[in-house]
């Protein structure tokens, strides 16, 4: 499996070039809307996401999210036209290859951002303020910090992070400290292996040569991202069998909630093997990808619900 896409075929030529609309949609980039699934986190671990209710609200804030990435990745790409065009694969994006102008793609964006916000007010009221603060950190960081060593590596957690939160604000279910602390290392972990298997590529695969990677690479080394993830894995298993001893305080004829532990470890040290050979630049290509983690991670969701609904 290659780390990195190599294909040089540009999409700005004639011949291939697709309609305004279908260049739109591509540049929403839907196929990363997986990452929005972790709205169902909360709902799950409480055992309420398959009431018709709280589905119908997850649903609700799950959509919100994907149109407020969508918009999000539009602004991203407007502010980086010139540097993507002069990048192997990234101009290949819509808006660099000049399949949609910057002015439609910003005028999309405020349009998704709007329709994301008044998504999330018919929902909850506290959904929209995730929401808000979800649109607000990506566009800090898109914009403003994501050359800037370890901030950056902050603001790409806070994302993951405020999804998971999002579950909770829209269903109204109240979150646990300990999977506050899951979520927020869990996020970390994440960002740091993507960083970690980028810097890898550039390191091994381009002979040290990050000219044509992210800037902010030039920060980091092997050696400190390694330390990042491998702490931020610590914390996060370290915290979530204080969670699922918290969880297991309801009486069930299983202790299915401990036995949750087993599944989770065995995802991170999965995820970790991911990273660790230079294949975690895409966290939900990571997922979609690798079959044993997938299978893990059926796993561990049903072990785990078995515990949330007192089995």
């Amino acid at each position: 499996m290659d780390r990195v896409p190599t294909t040089t075929t540009t999409a700005s030529d004639p011949a291939v070039k697709p309609s305004p609309v279908v260049a739109l949609v591509k540049a929403m980039r839907p196929h990363q809307w997986t990452k929005n699934v972790l709205v169902a986190a909360v709902p799950l671990a409480a055992g309420q996401l398959f009431g018709v209710t709280v589905l119908l609200q997850t649903l609700g804030a799950f959509a919100a999210f994907c149109l407020a990435a969508s918009a999000t990745y539009l602004v991203n790409d407007s502010a980086d036209v010139e540097e993507d065009r002069r990048h192997p694969t990234k101009r290949n994006r819509p808006i660099a290859a000049g399949h949609i102008s910057q002015t439609t793609a910003l005028i999309a964006a405020a349009v998704l951002f709007l329709a994301a916000i008044g998504l999330s007010l018919f929902v909850a009221w506290p959904l929209a303020v995730v929401v808000a603060a979800y649109v607000a950190v990506t566009l800090t960081y898109s914009l403003r910090l994501k050359h800037e060593p370890v901030l950056e590596l902050v603001f790409l957690a806070l994302g993951f992070l405020l999804r998971a939160i999002a579950g909770g604000a829209a269903t109204g279910i109240a979150i646990s400290s300990w999977f506050l602390i899951v979520a927020a290392f869990g996020s970390l972990f994440m960002a740091a292996g993507k960083r970690a298997s980028e810097l890898d590529y550039a390191l091994e695969q381009r002979g040290g040569d990050t000219a044509g990677t992210r800037k902010v690479l030039t920060g980091y080394t092997p050696a400190y991202l390694r330390f990042v993830w491998g702490l931020a894995a610590t914390v996060t298993v370290t915290a979530y069998c204080l969670w699922a001893f918290e969880v297991a305080e309801v009486p069930t004829a299983v202790p299915w909630a401990k036995i949750s532990i087993i599944p989770f470890v065995l995802a991170i040290l999965r995820y970790a093997v991911d990273i660790d050979s230079g294949r975690a630049g895409a966290p939900d290509e990571v997922v979609l990808s690798d079959r044993a983690l997938m299978l893990i991670g059926v796993l561990w969701v049903v072990v785990f619900g078995l515990a949330a609904l007192g089995v």
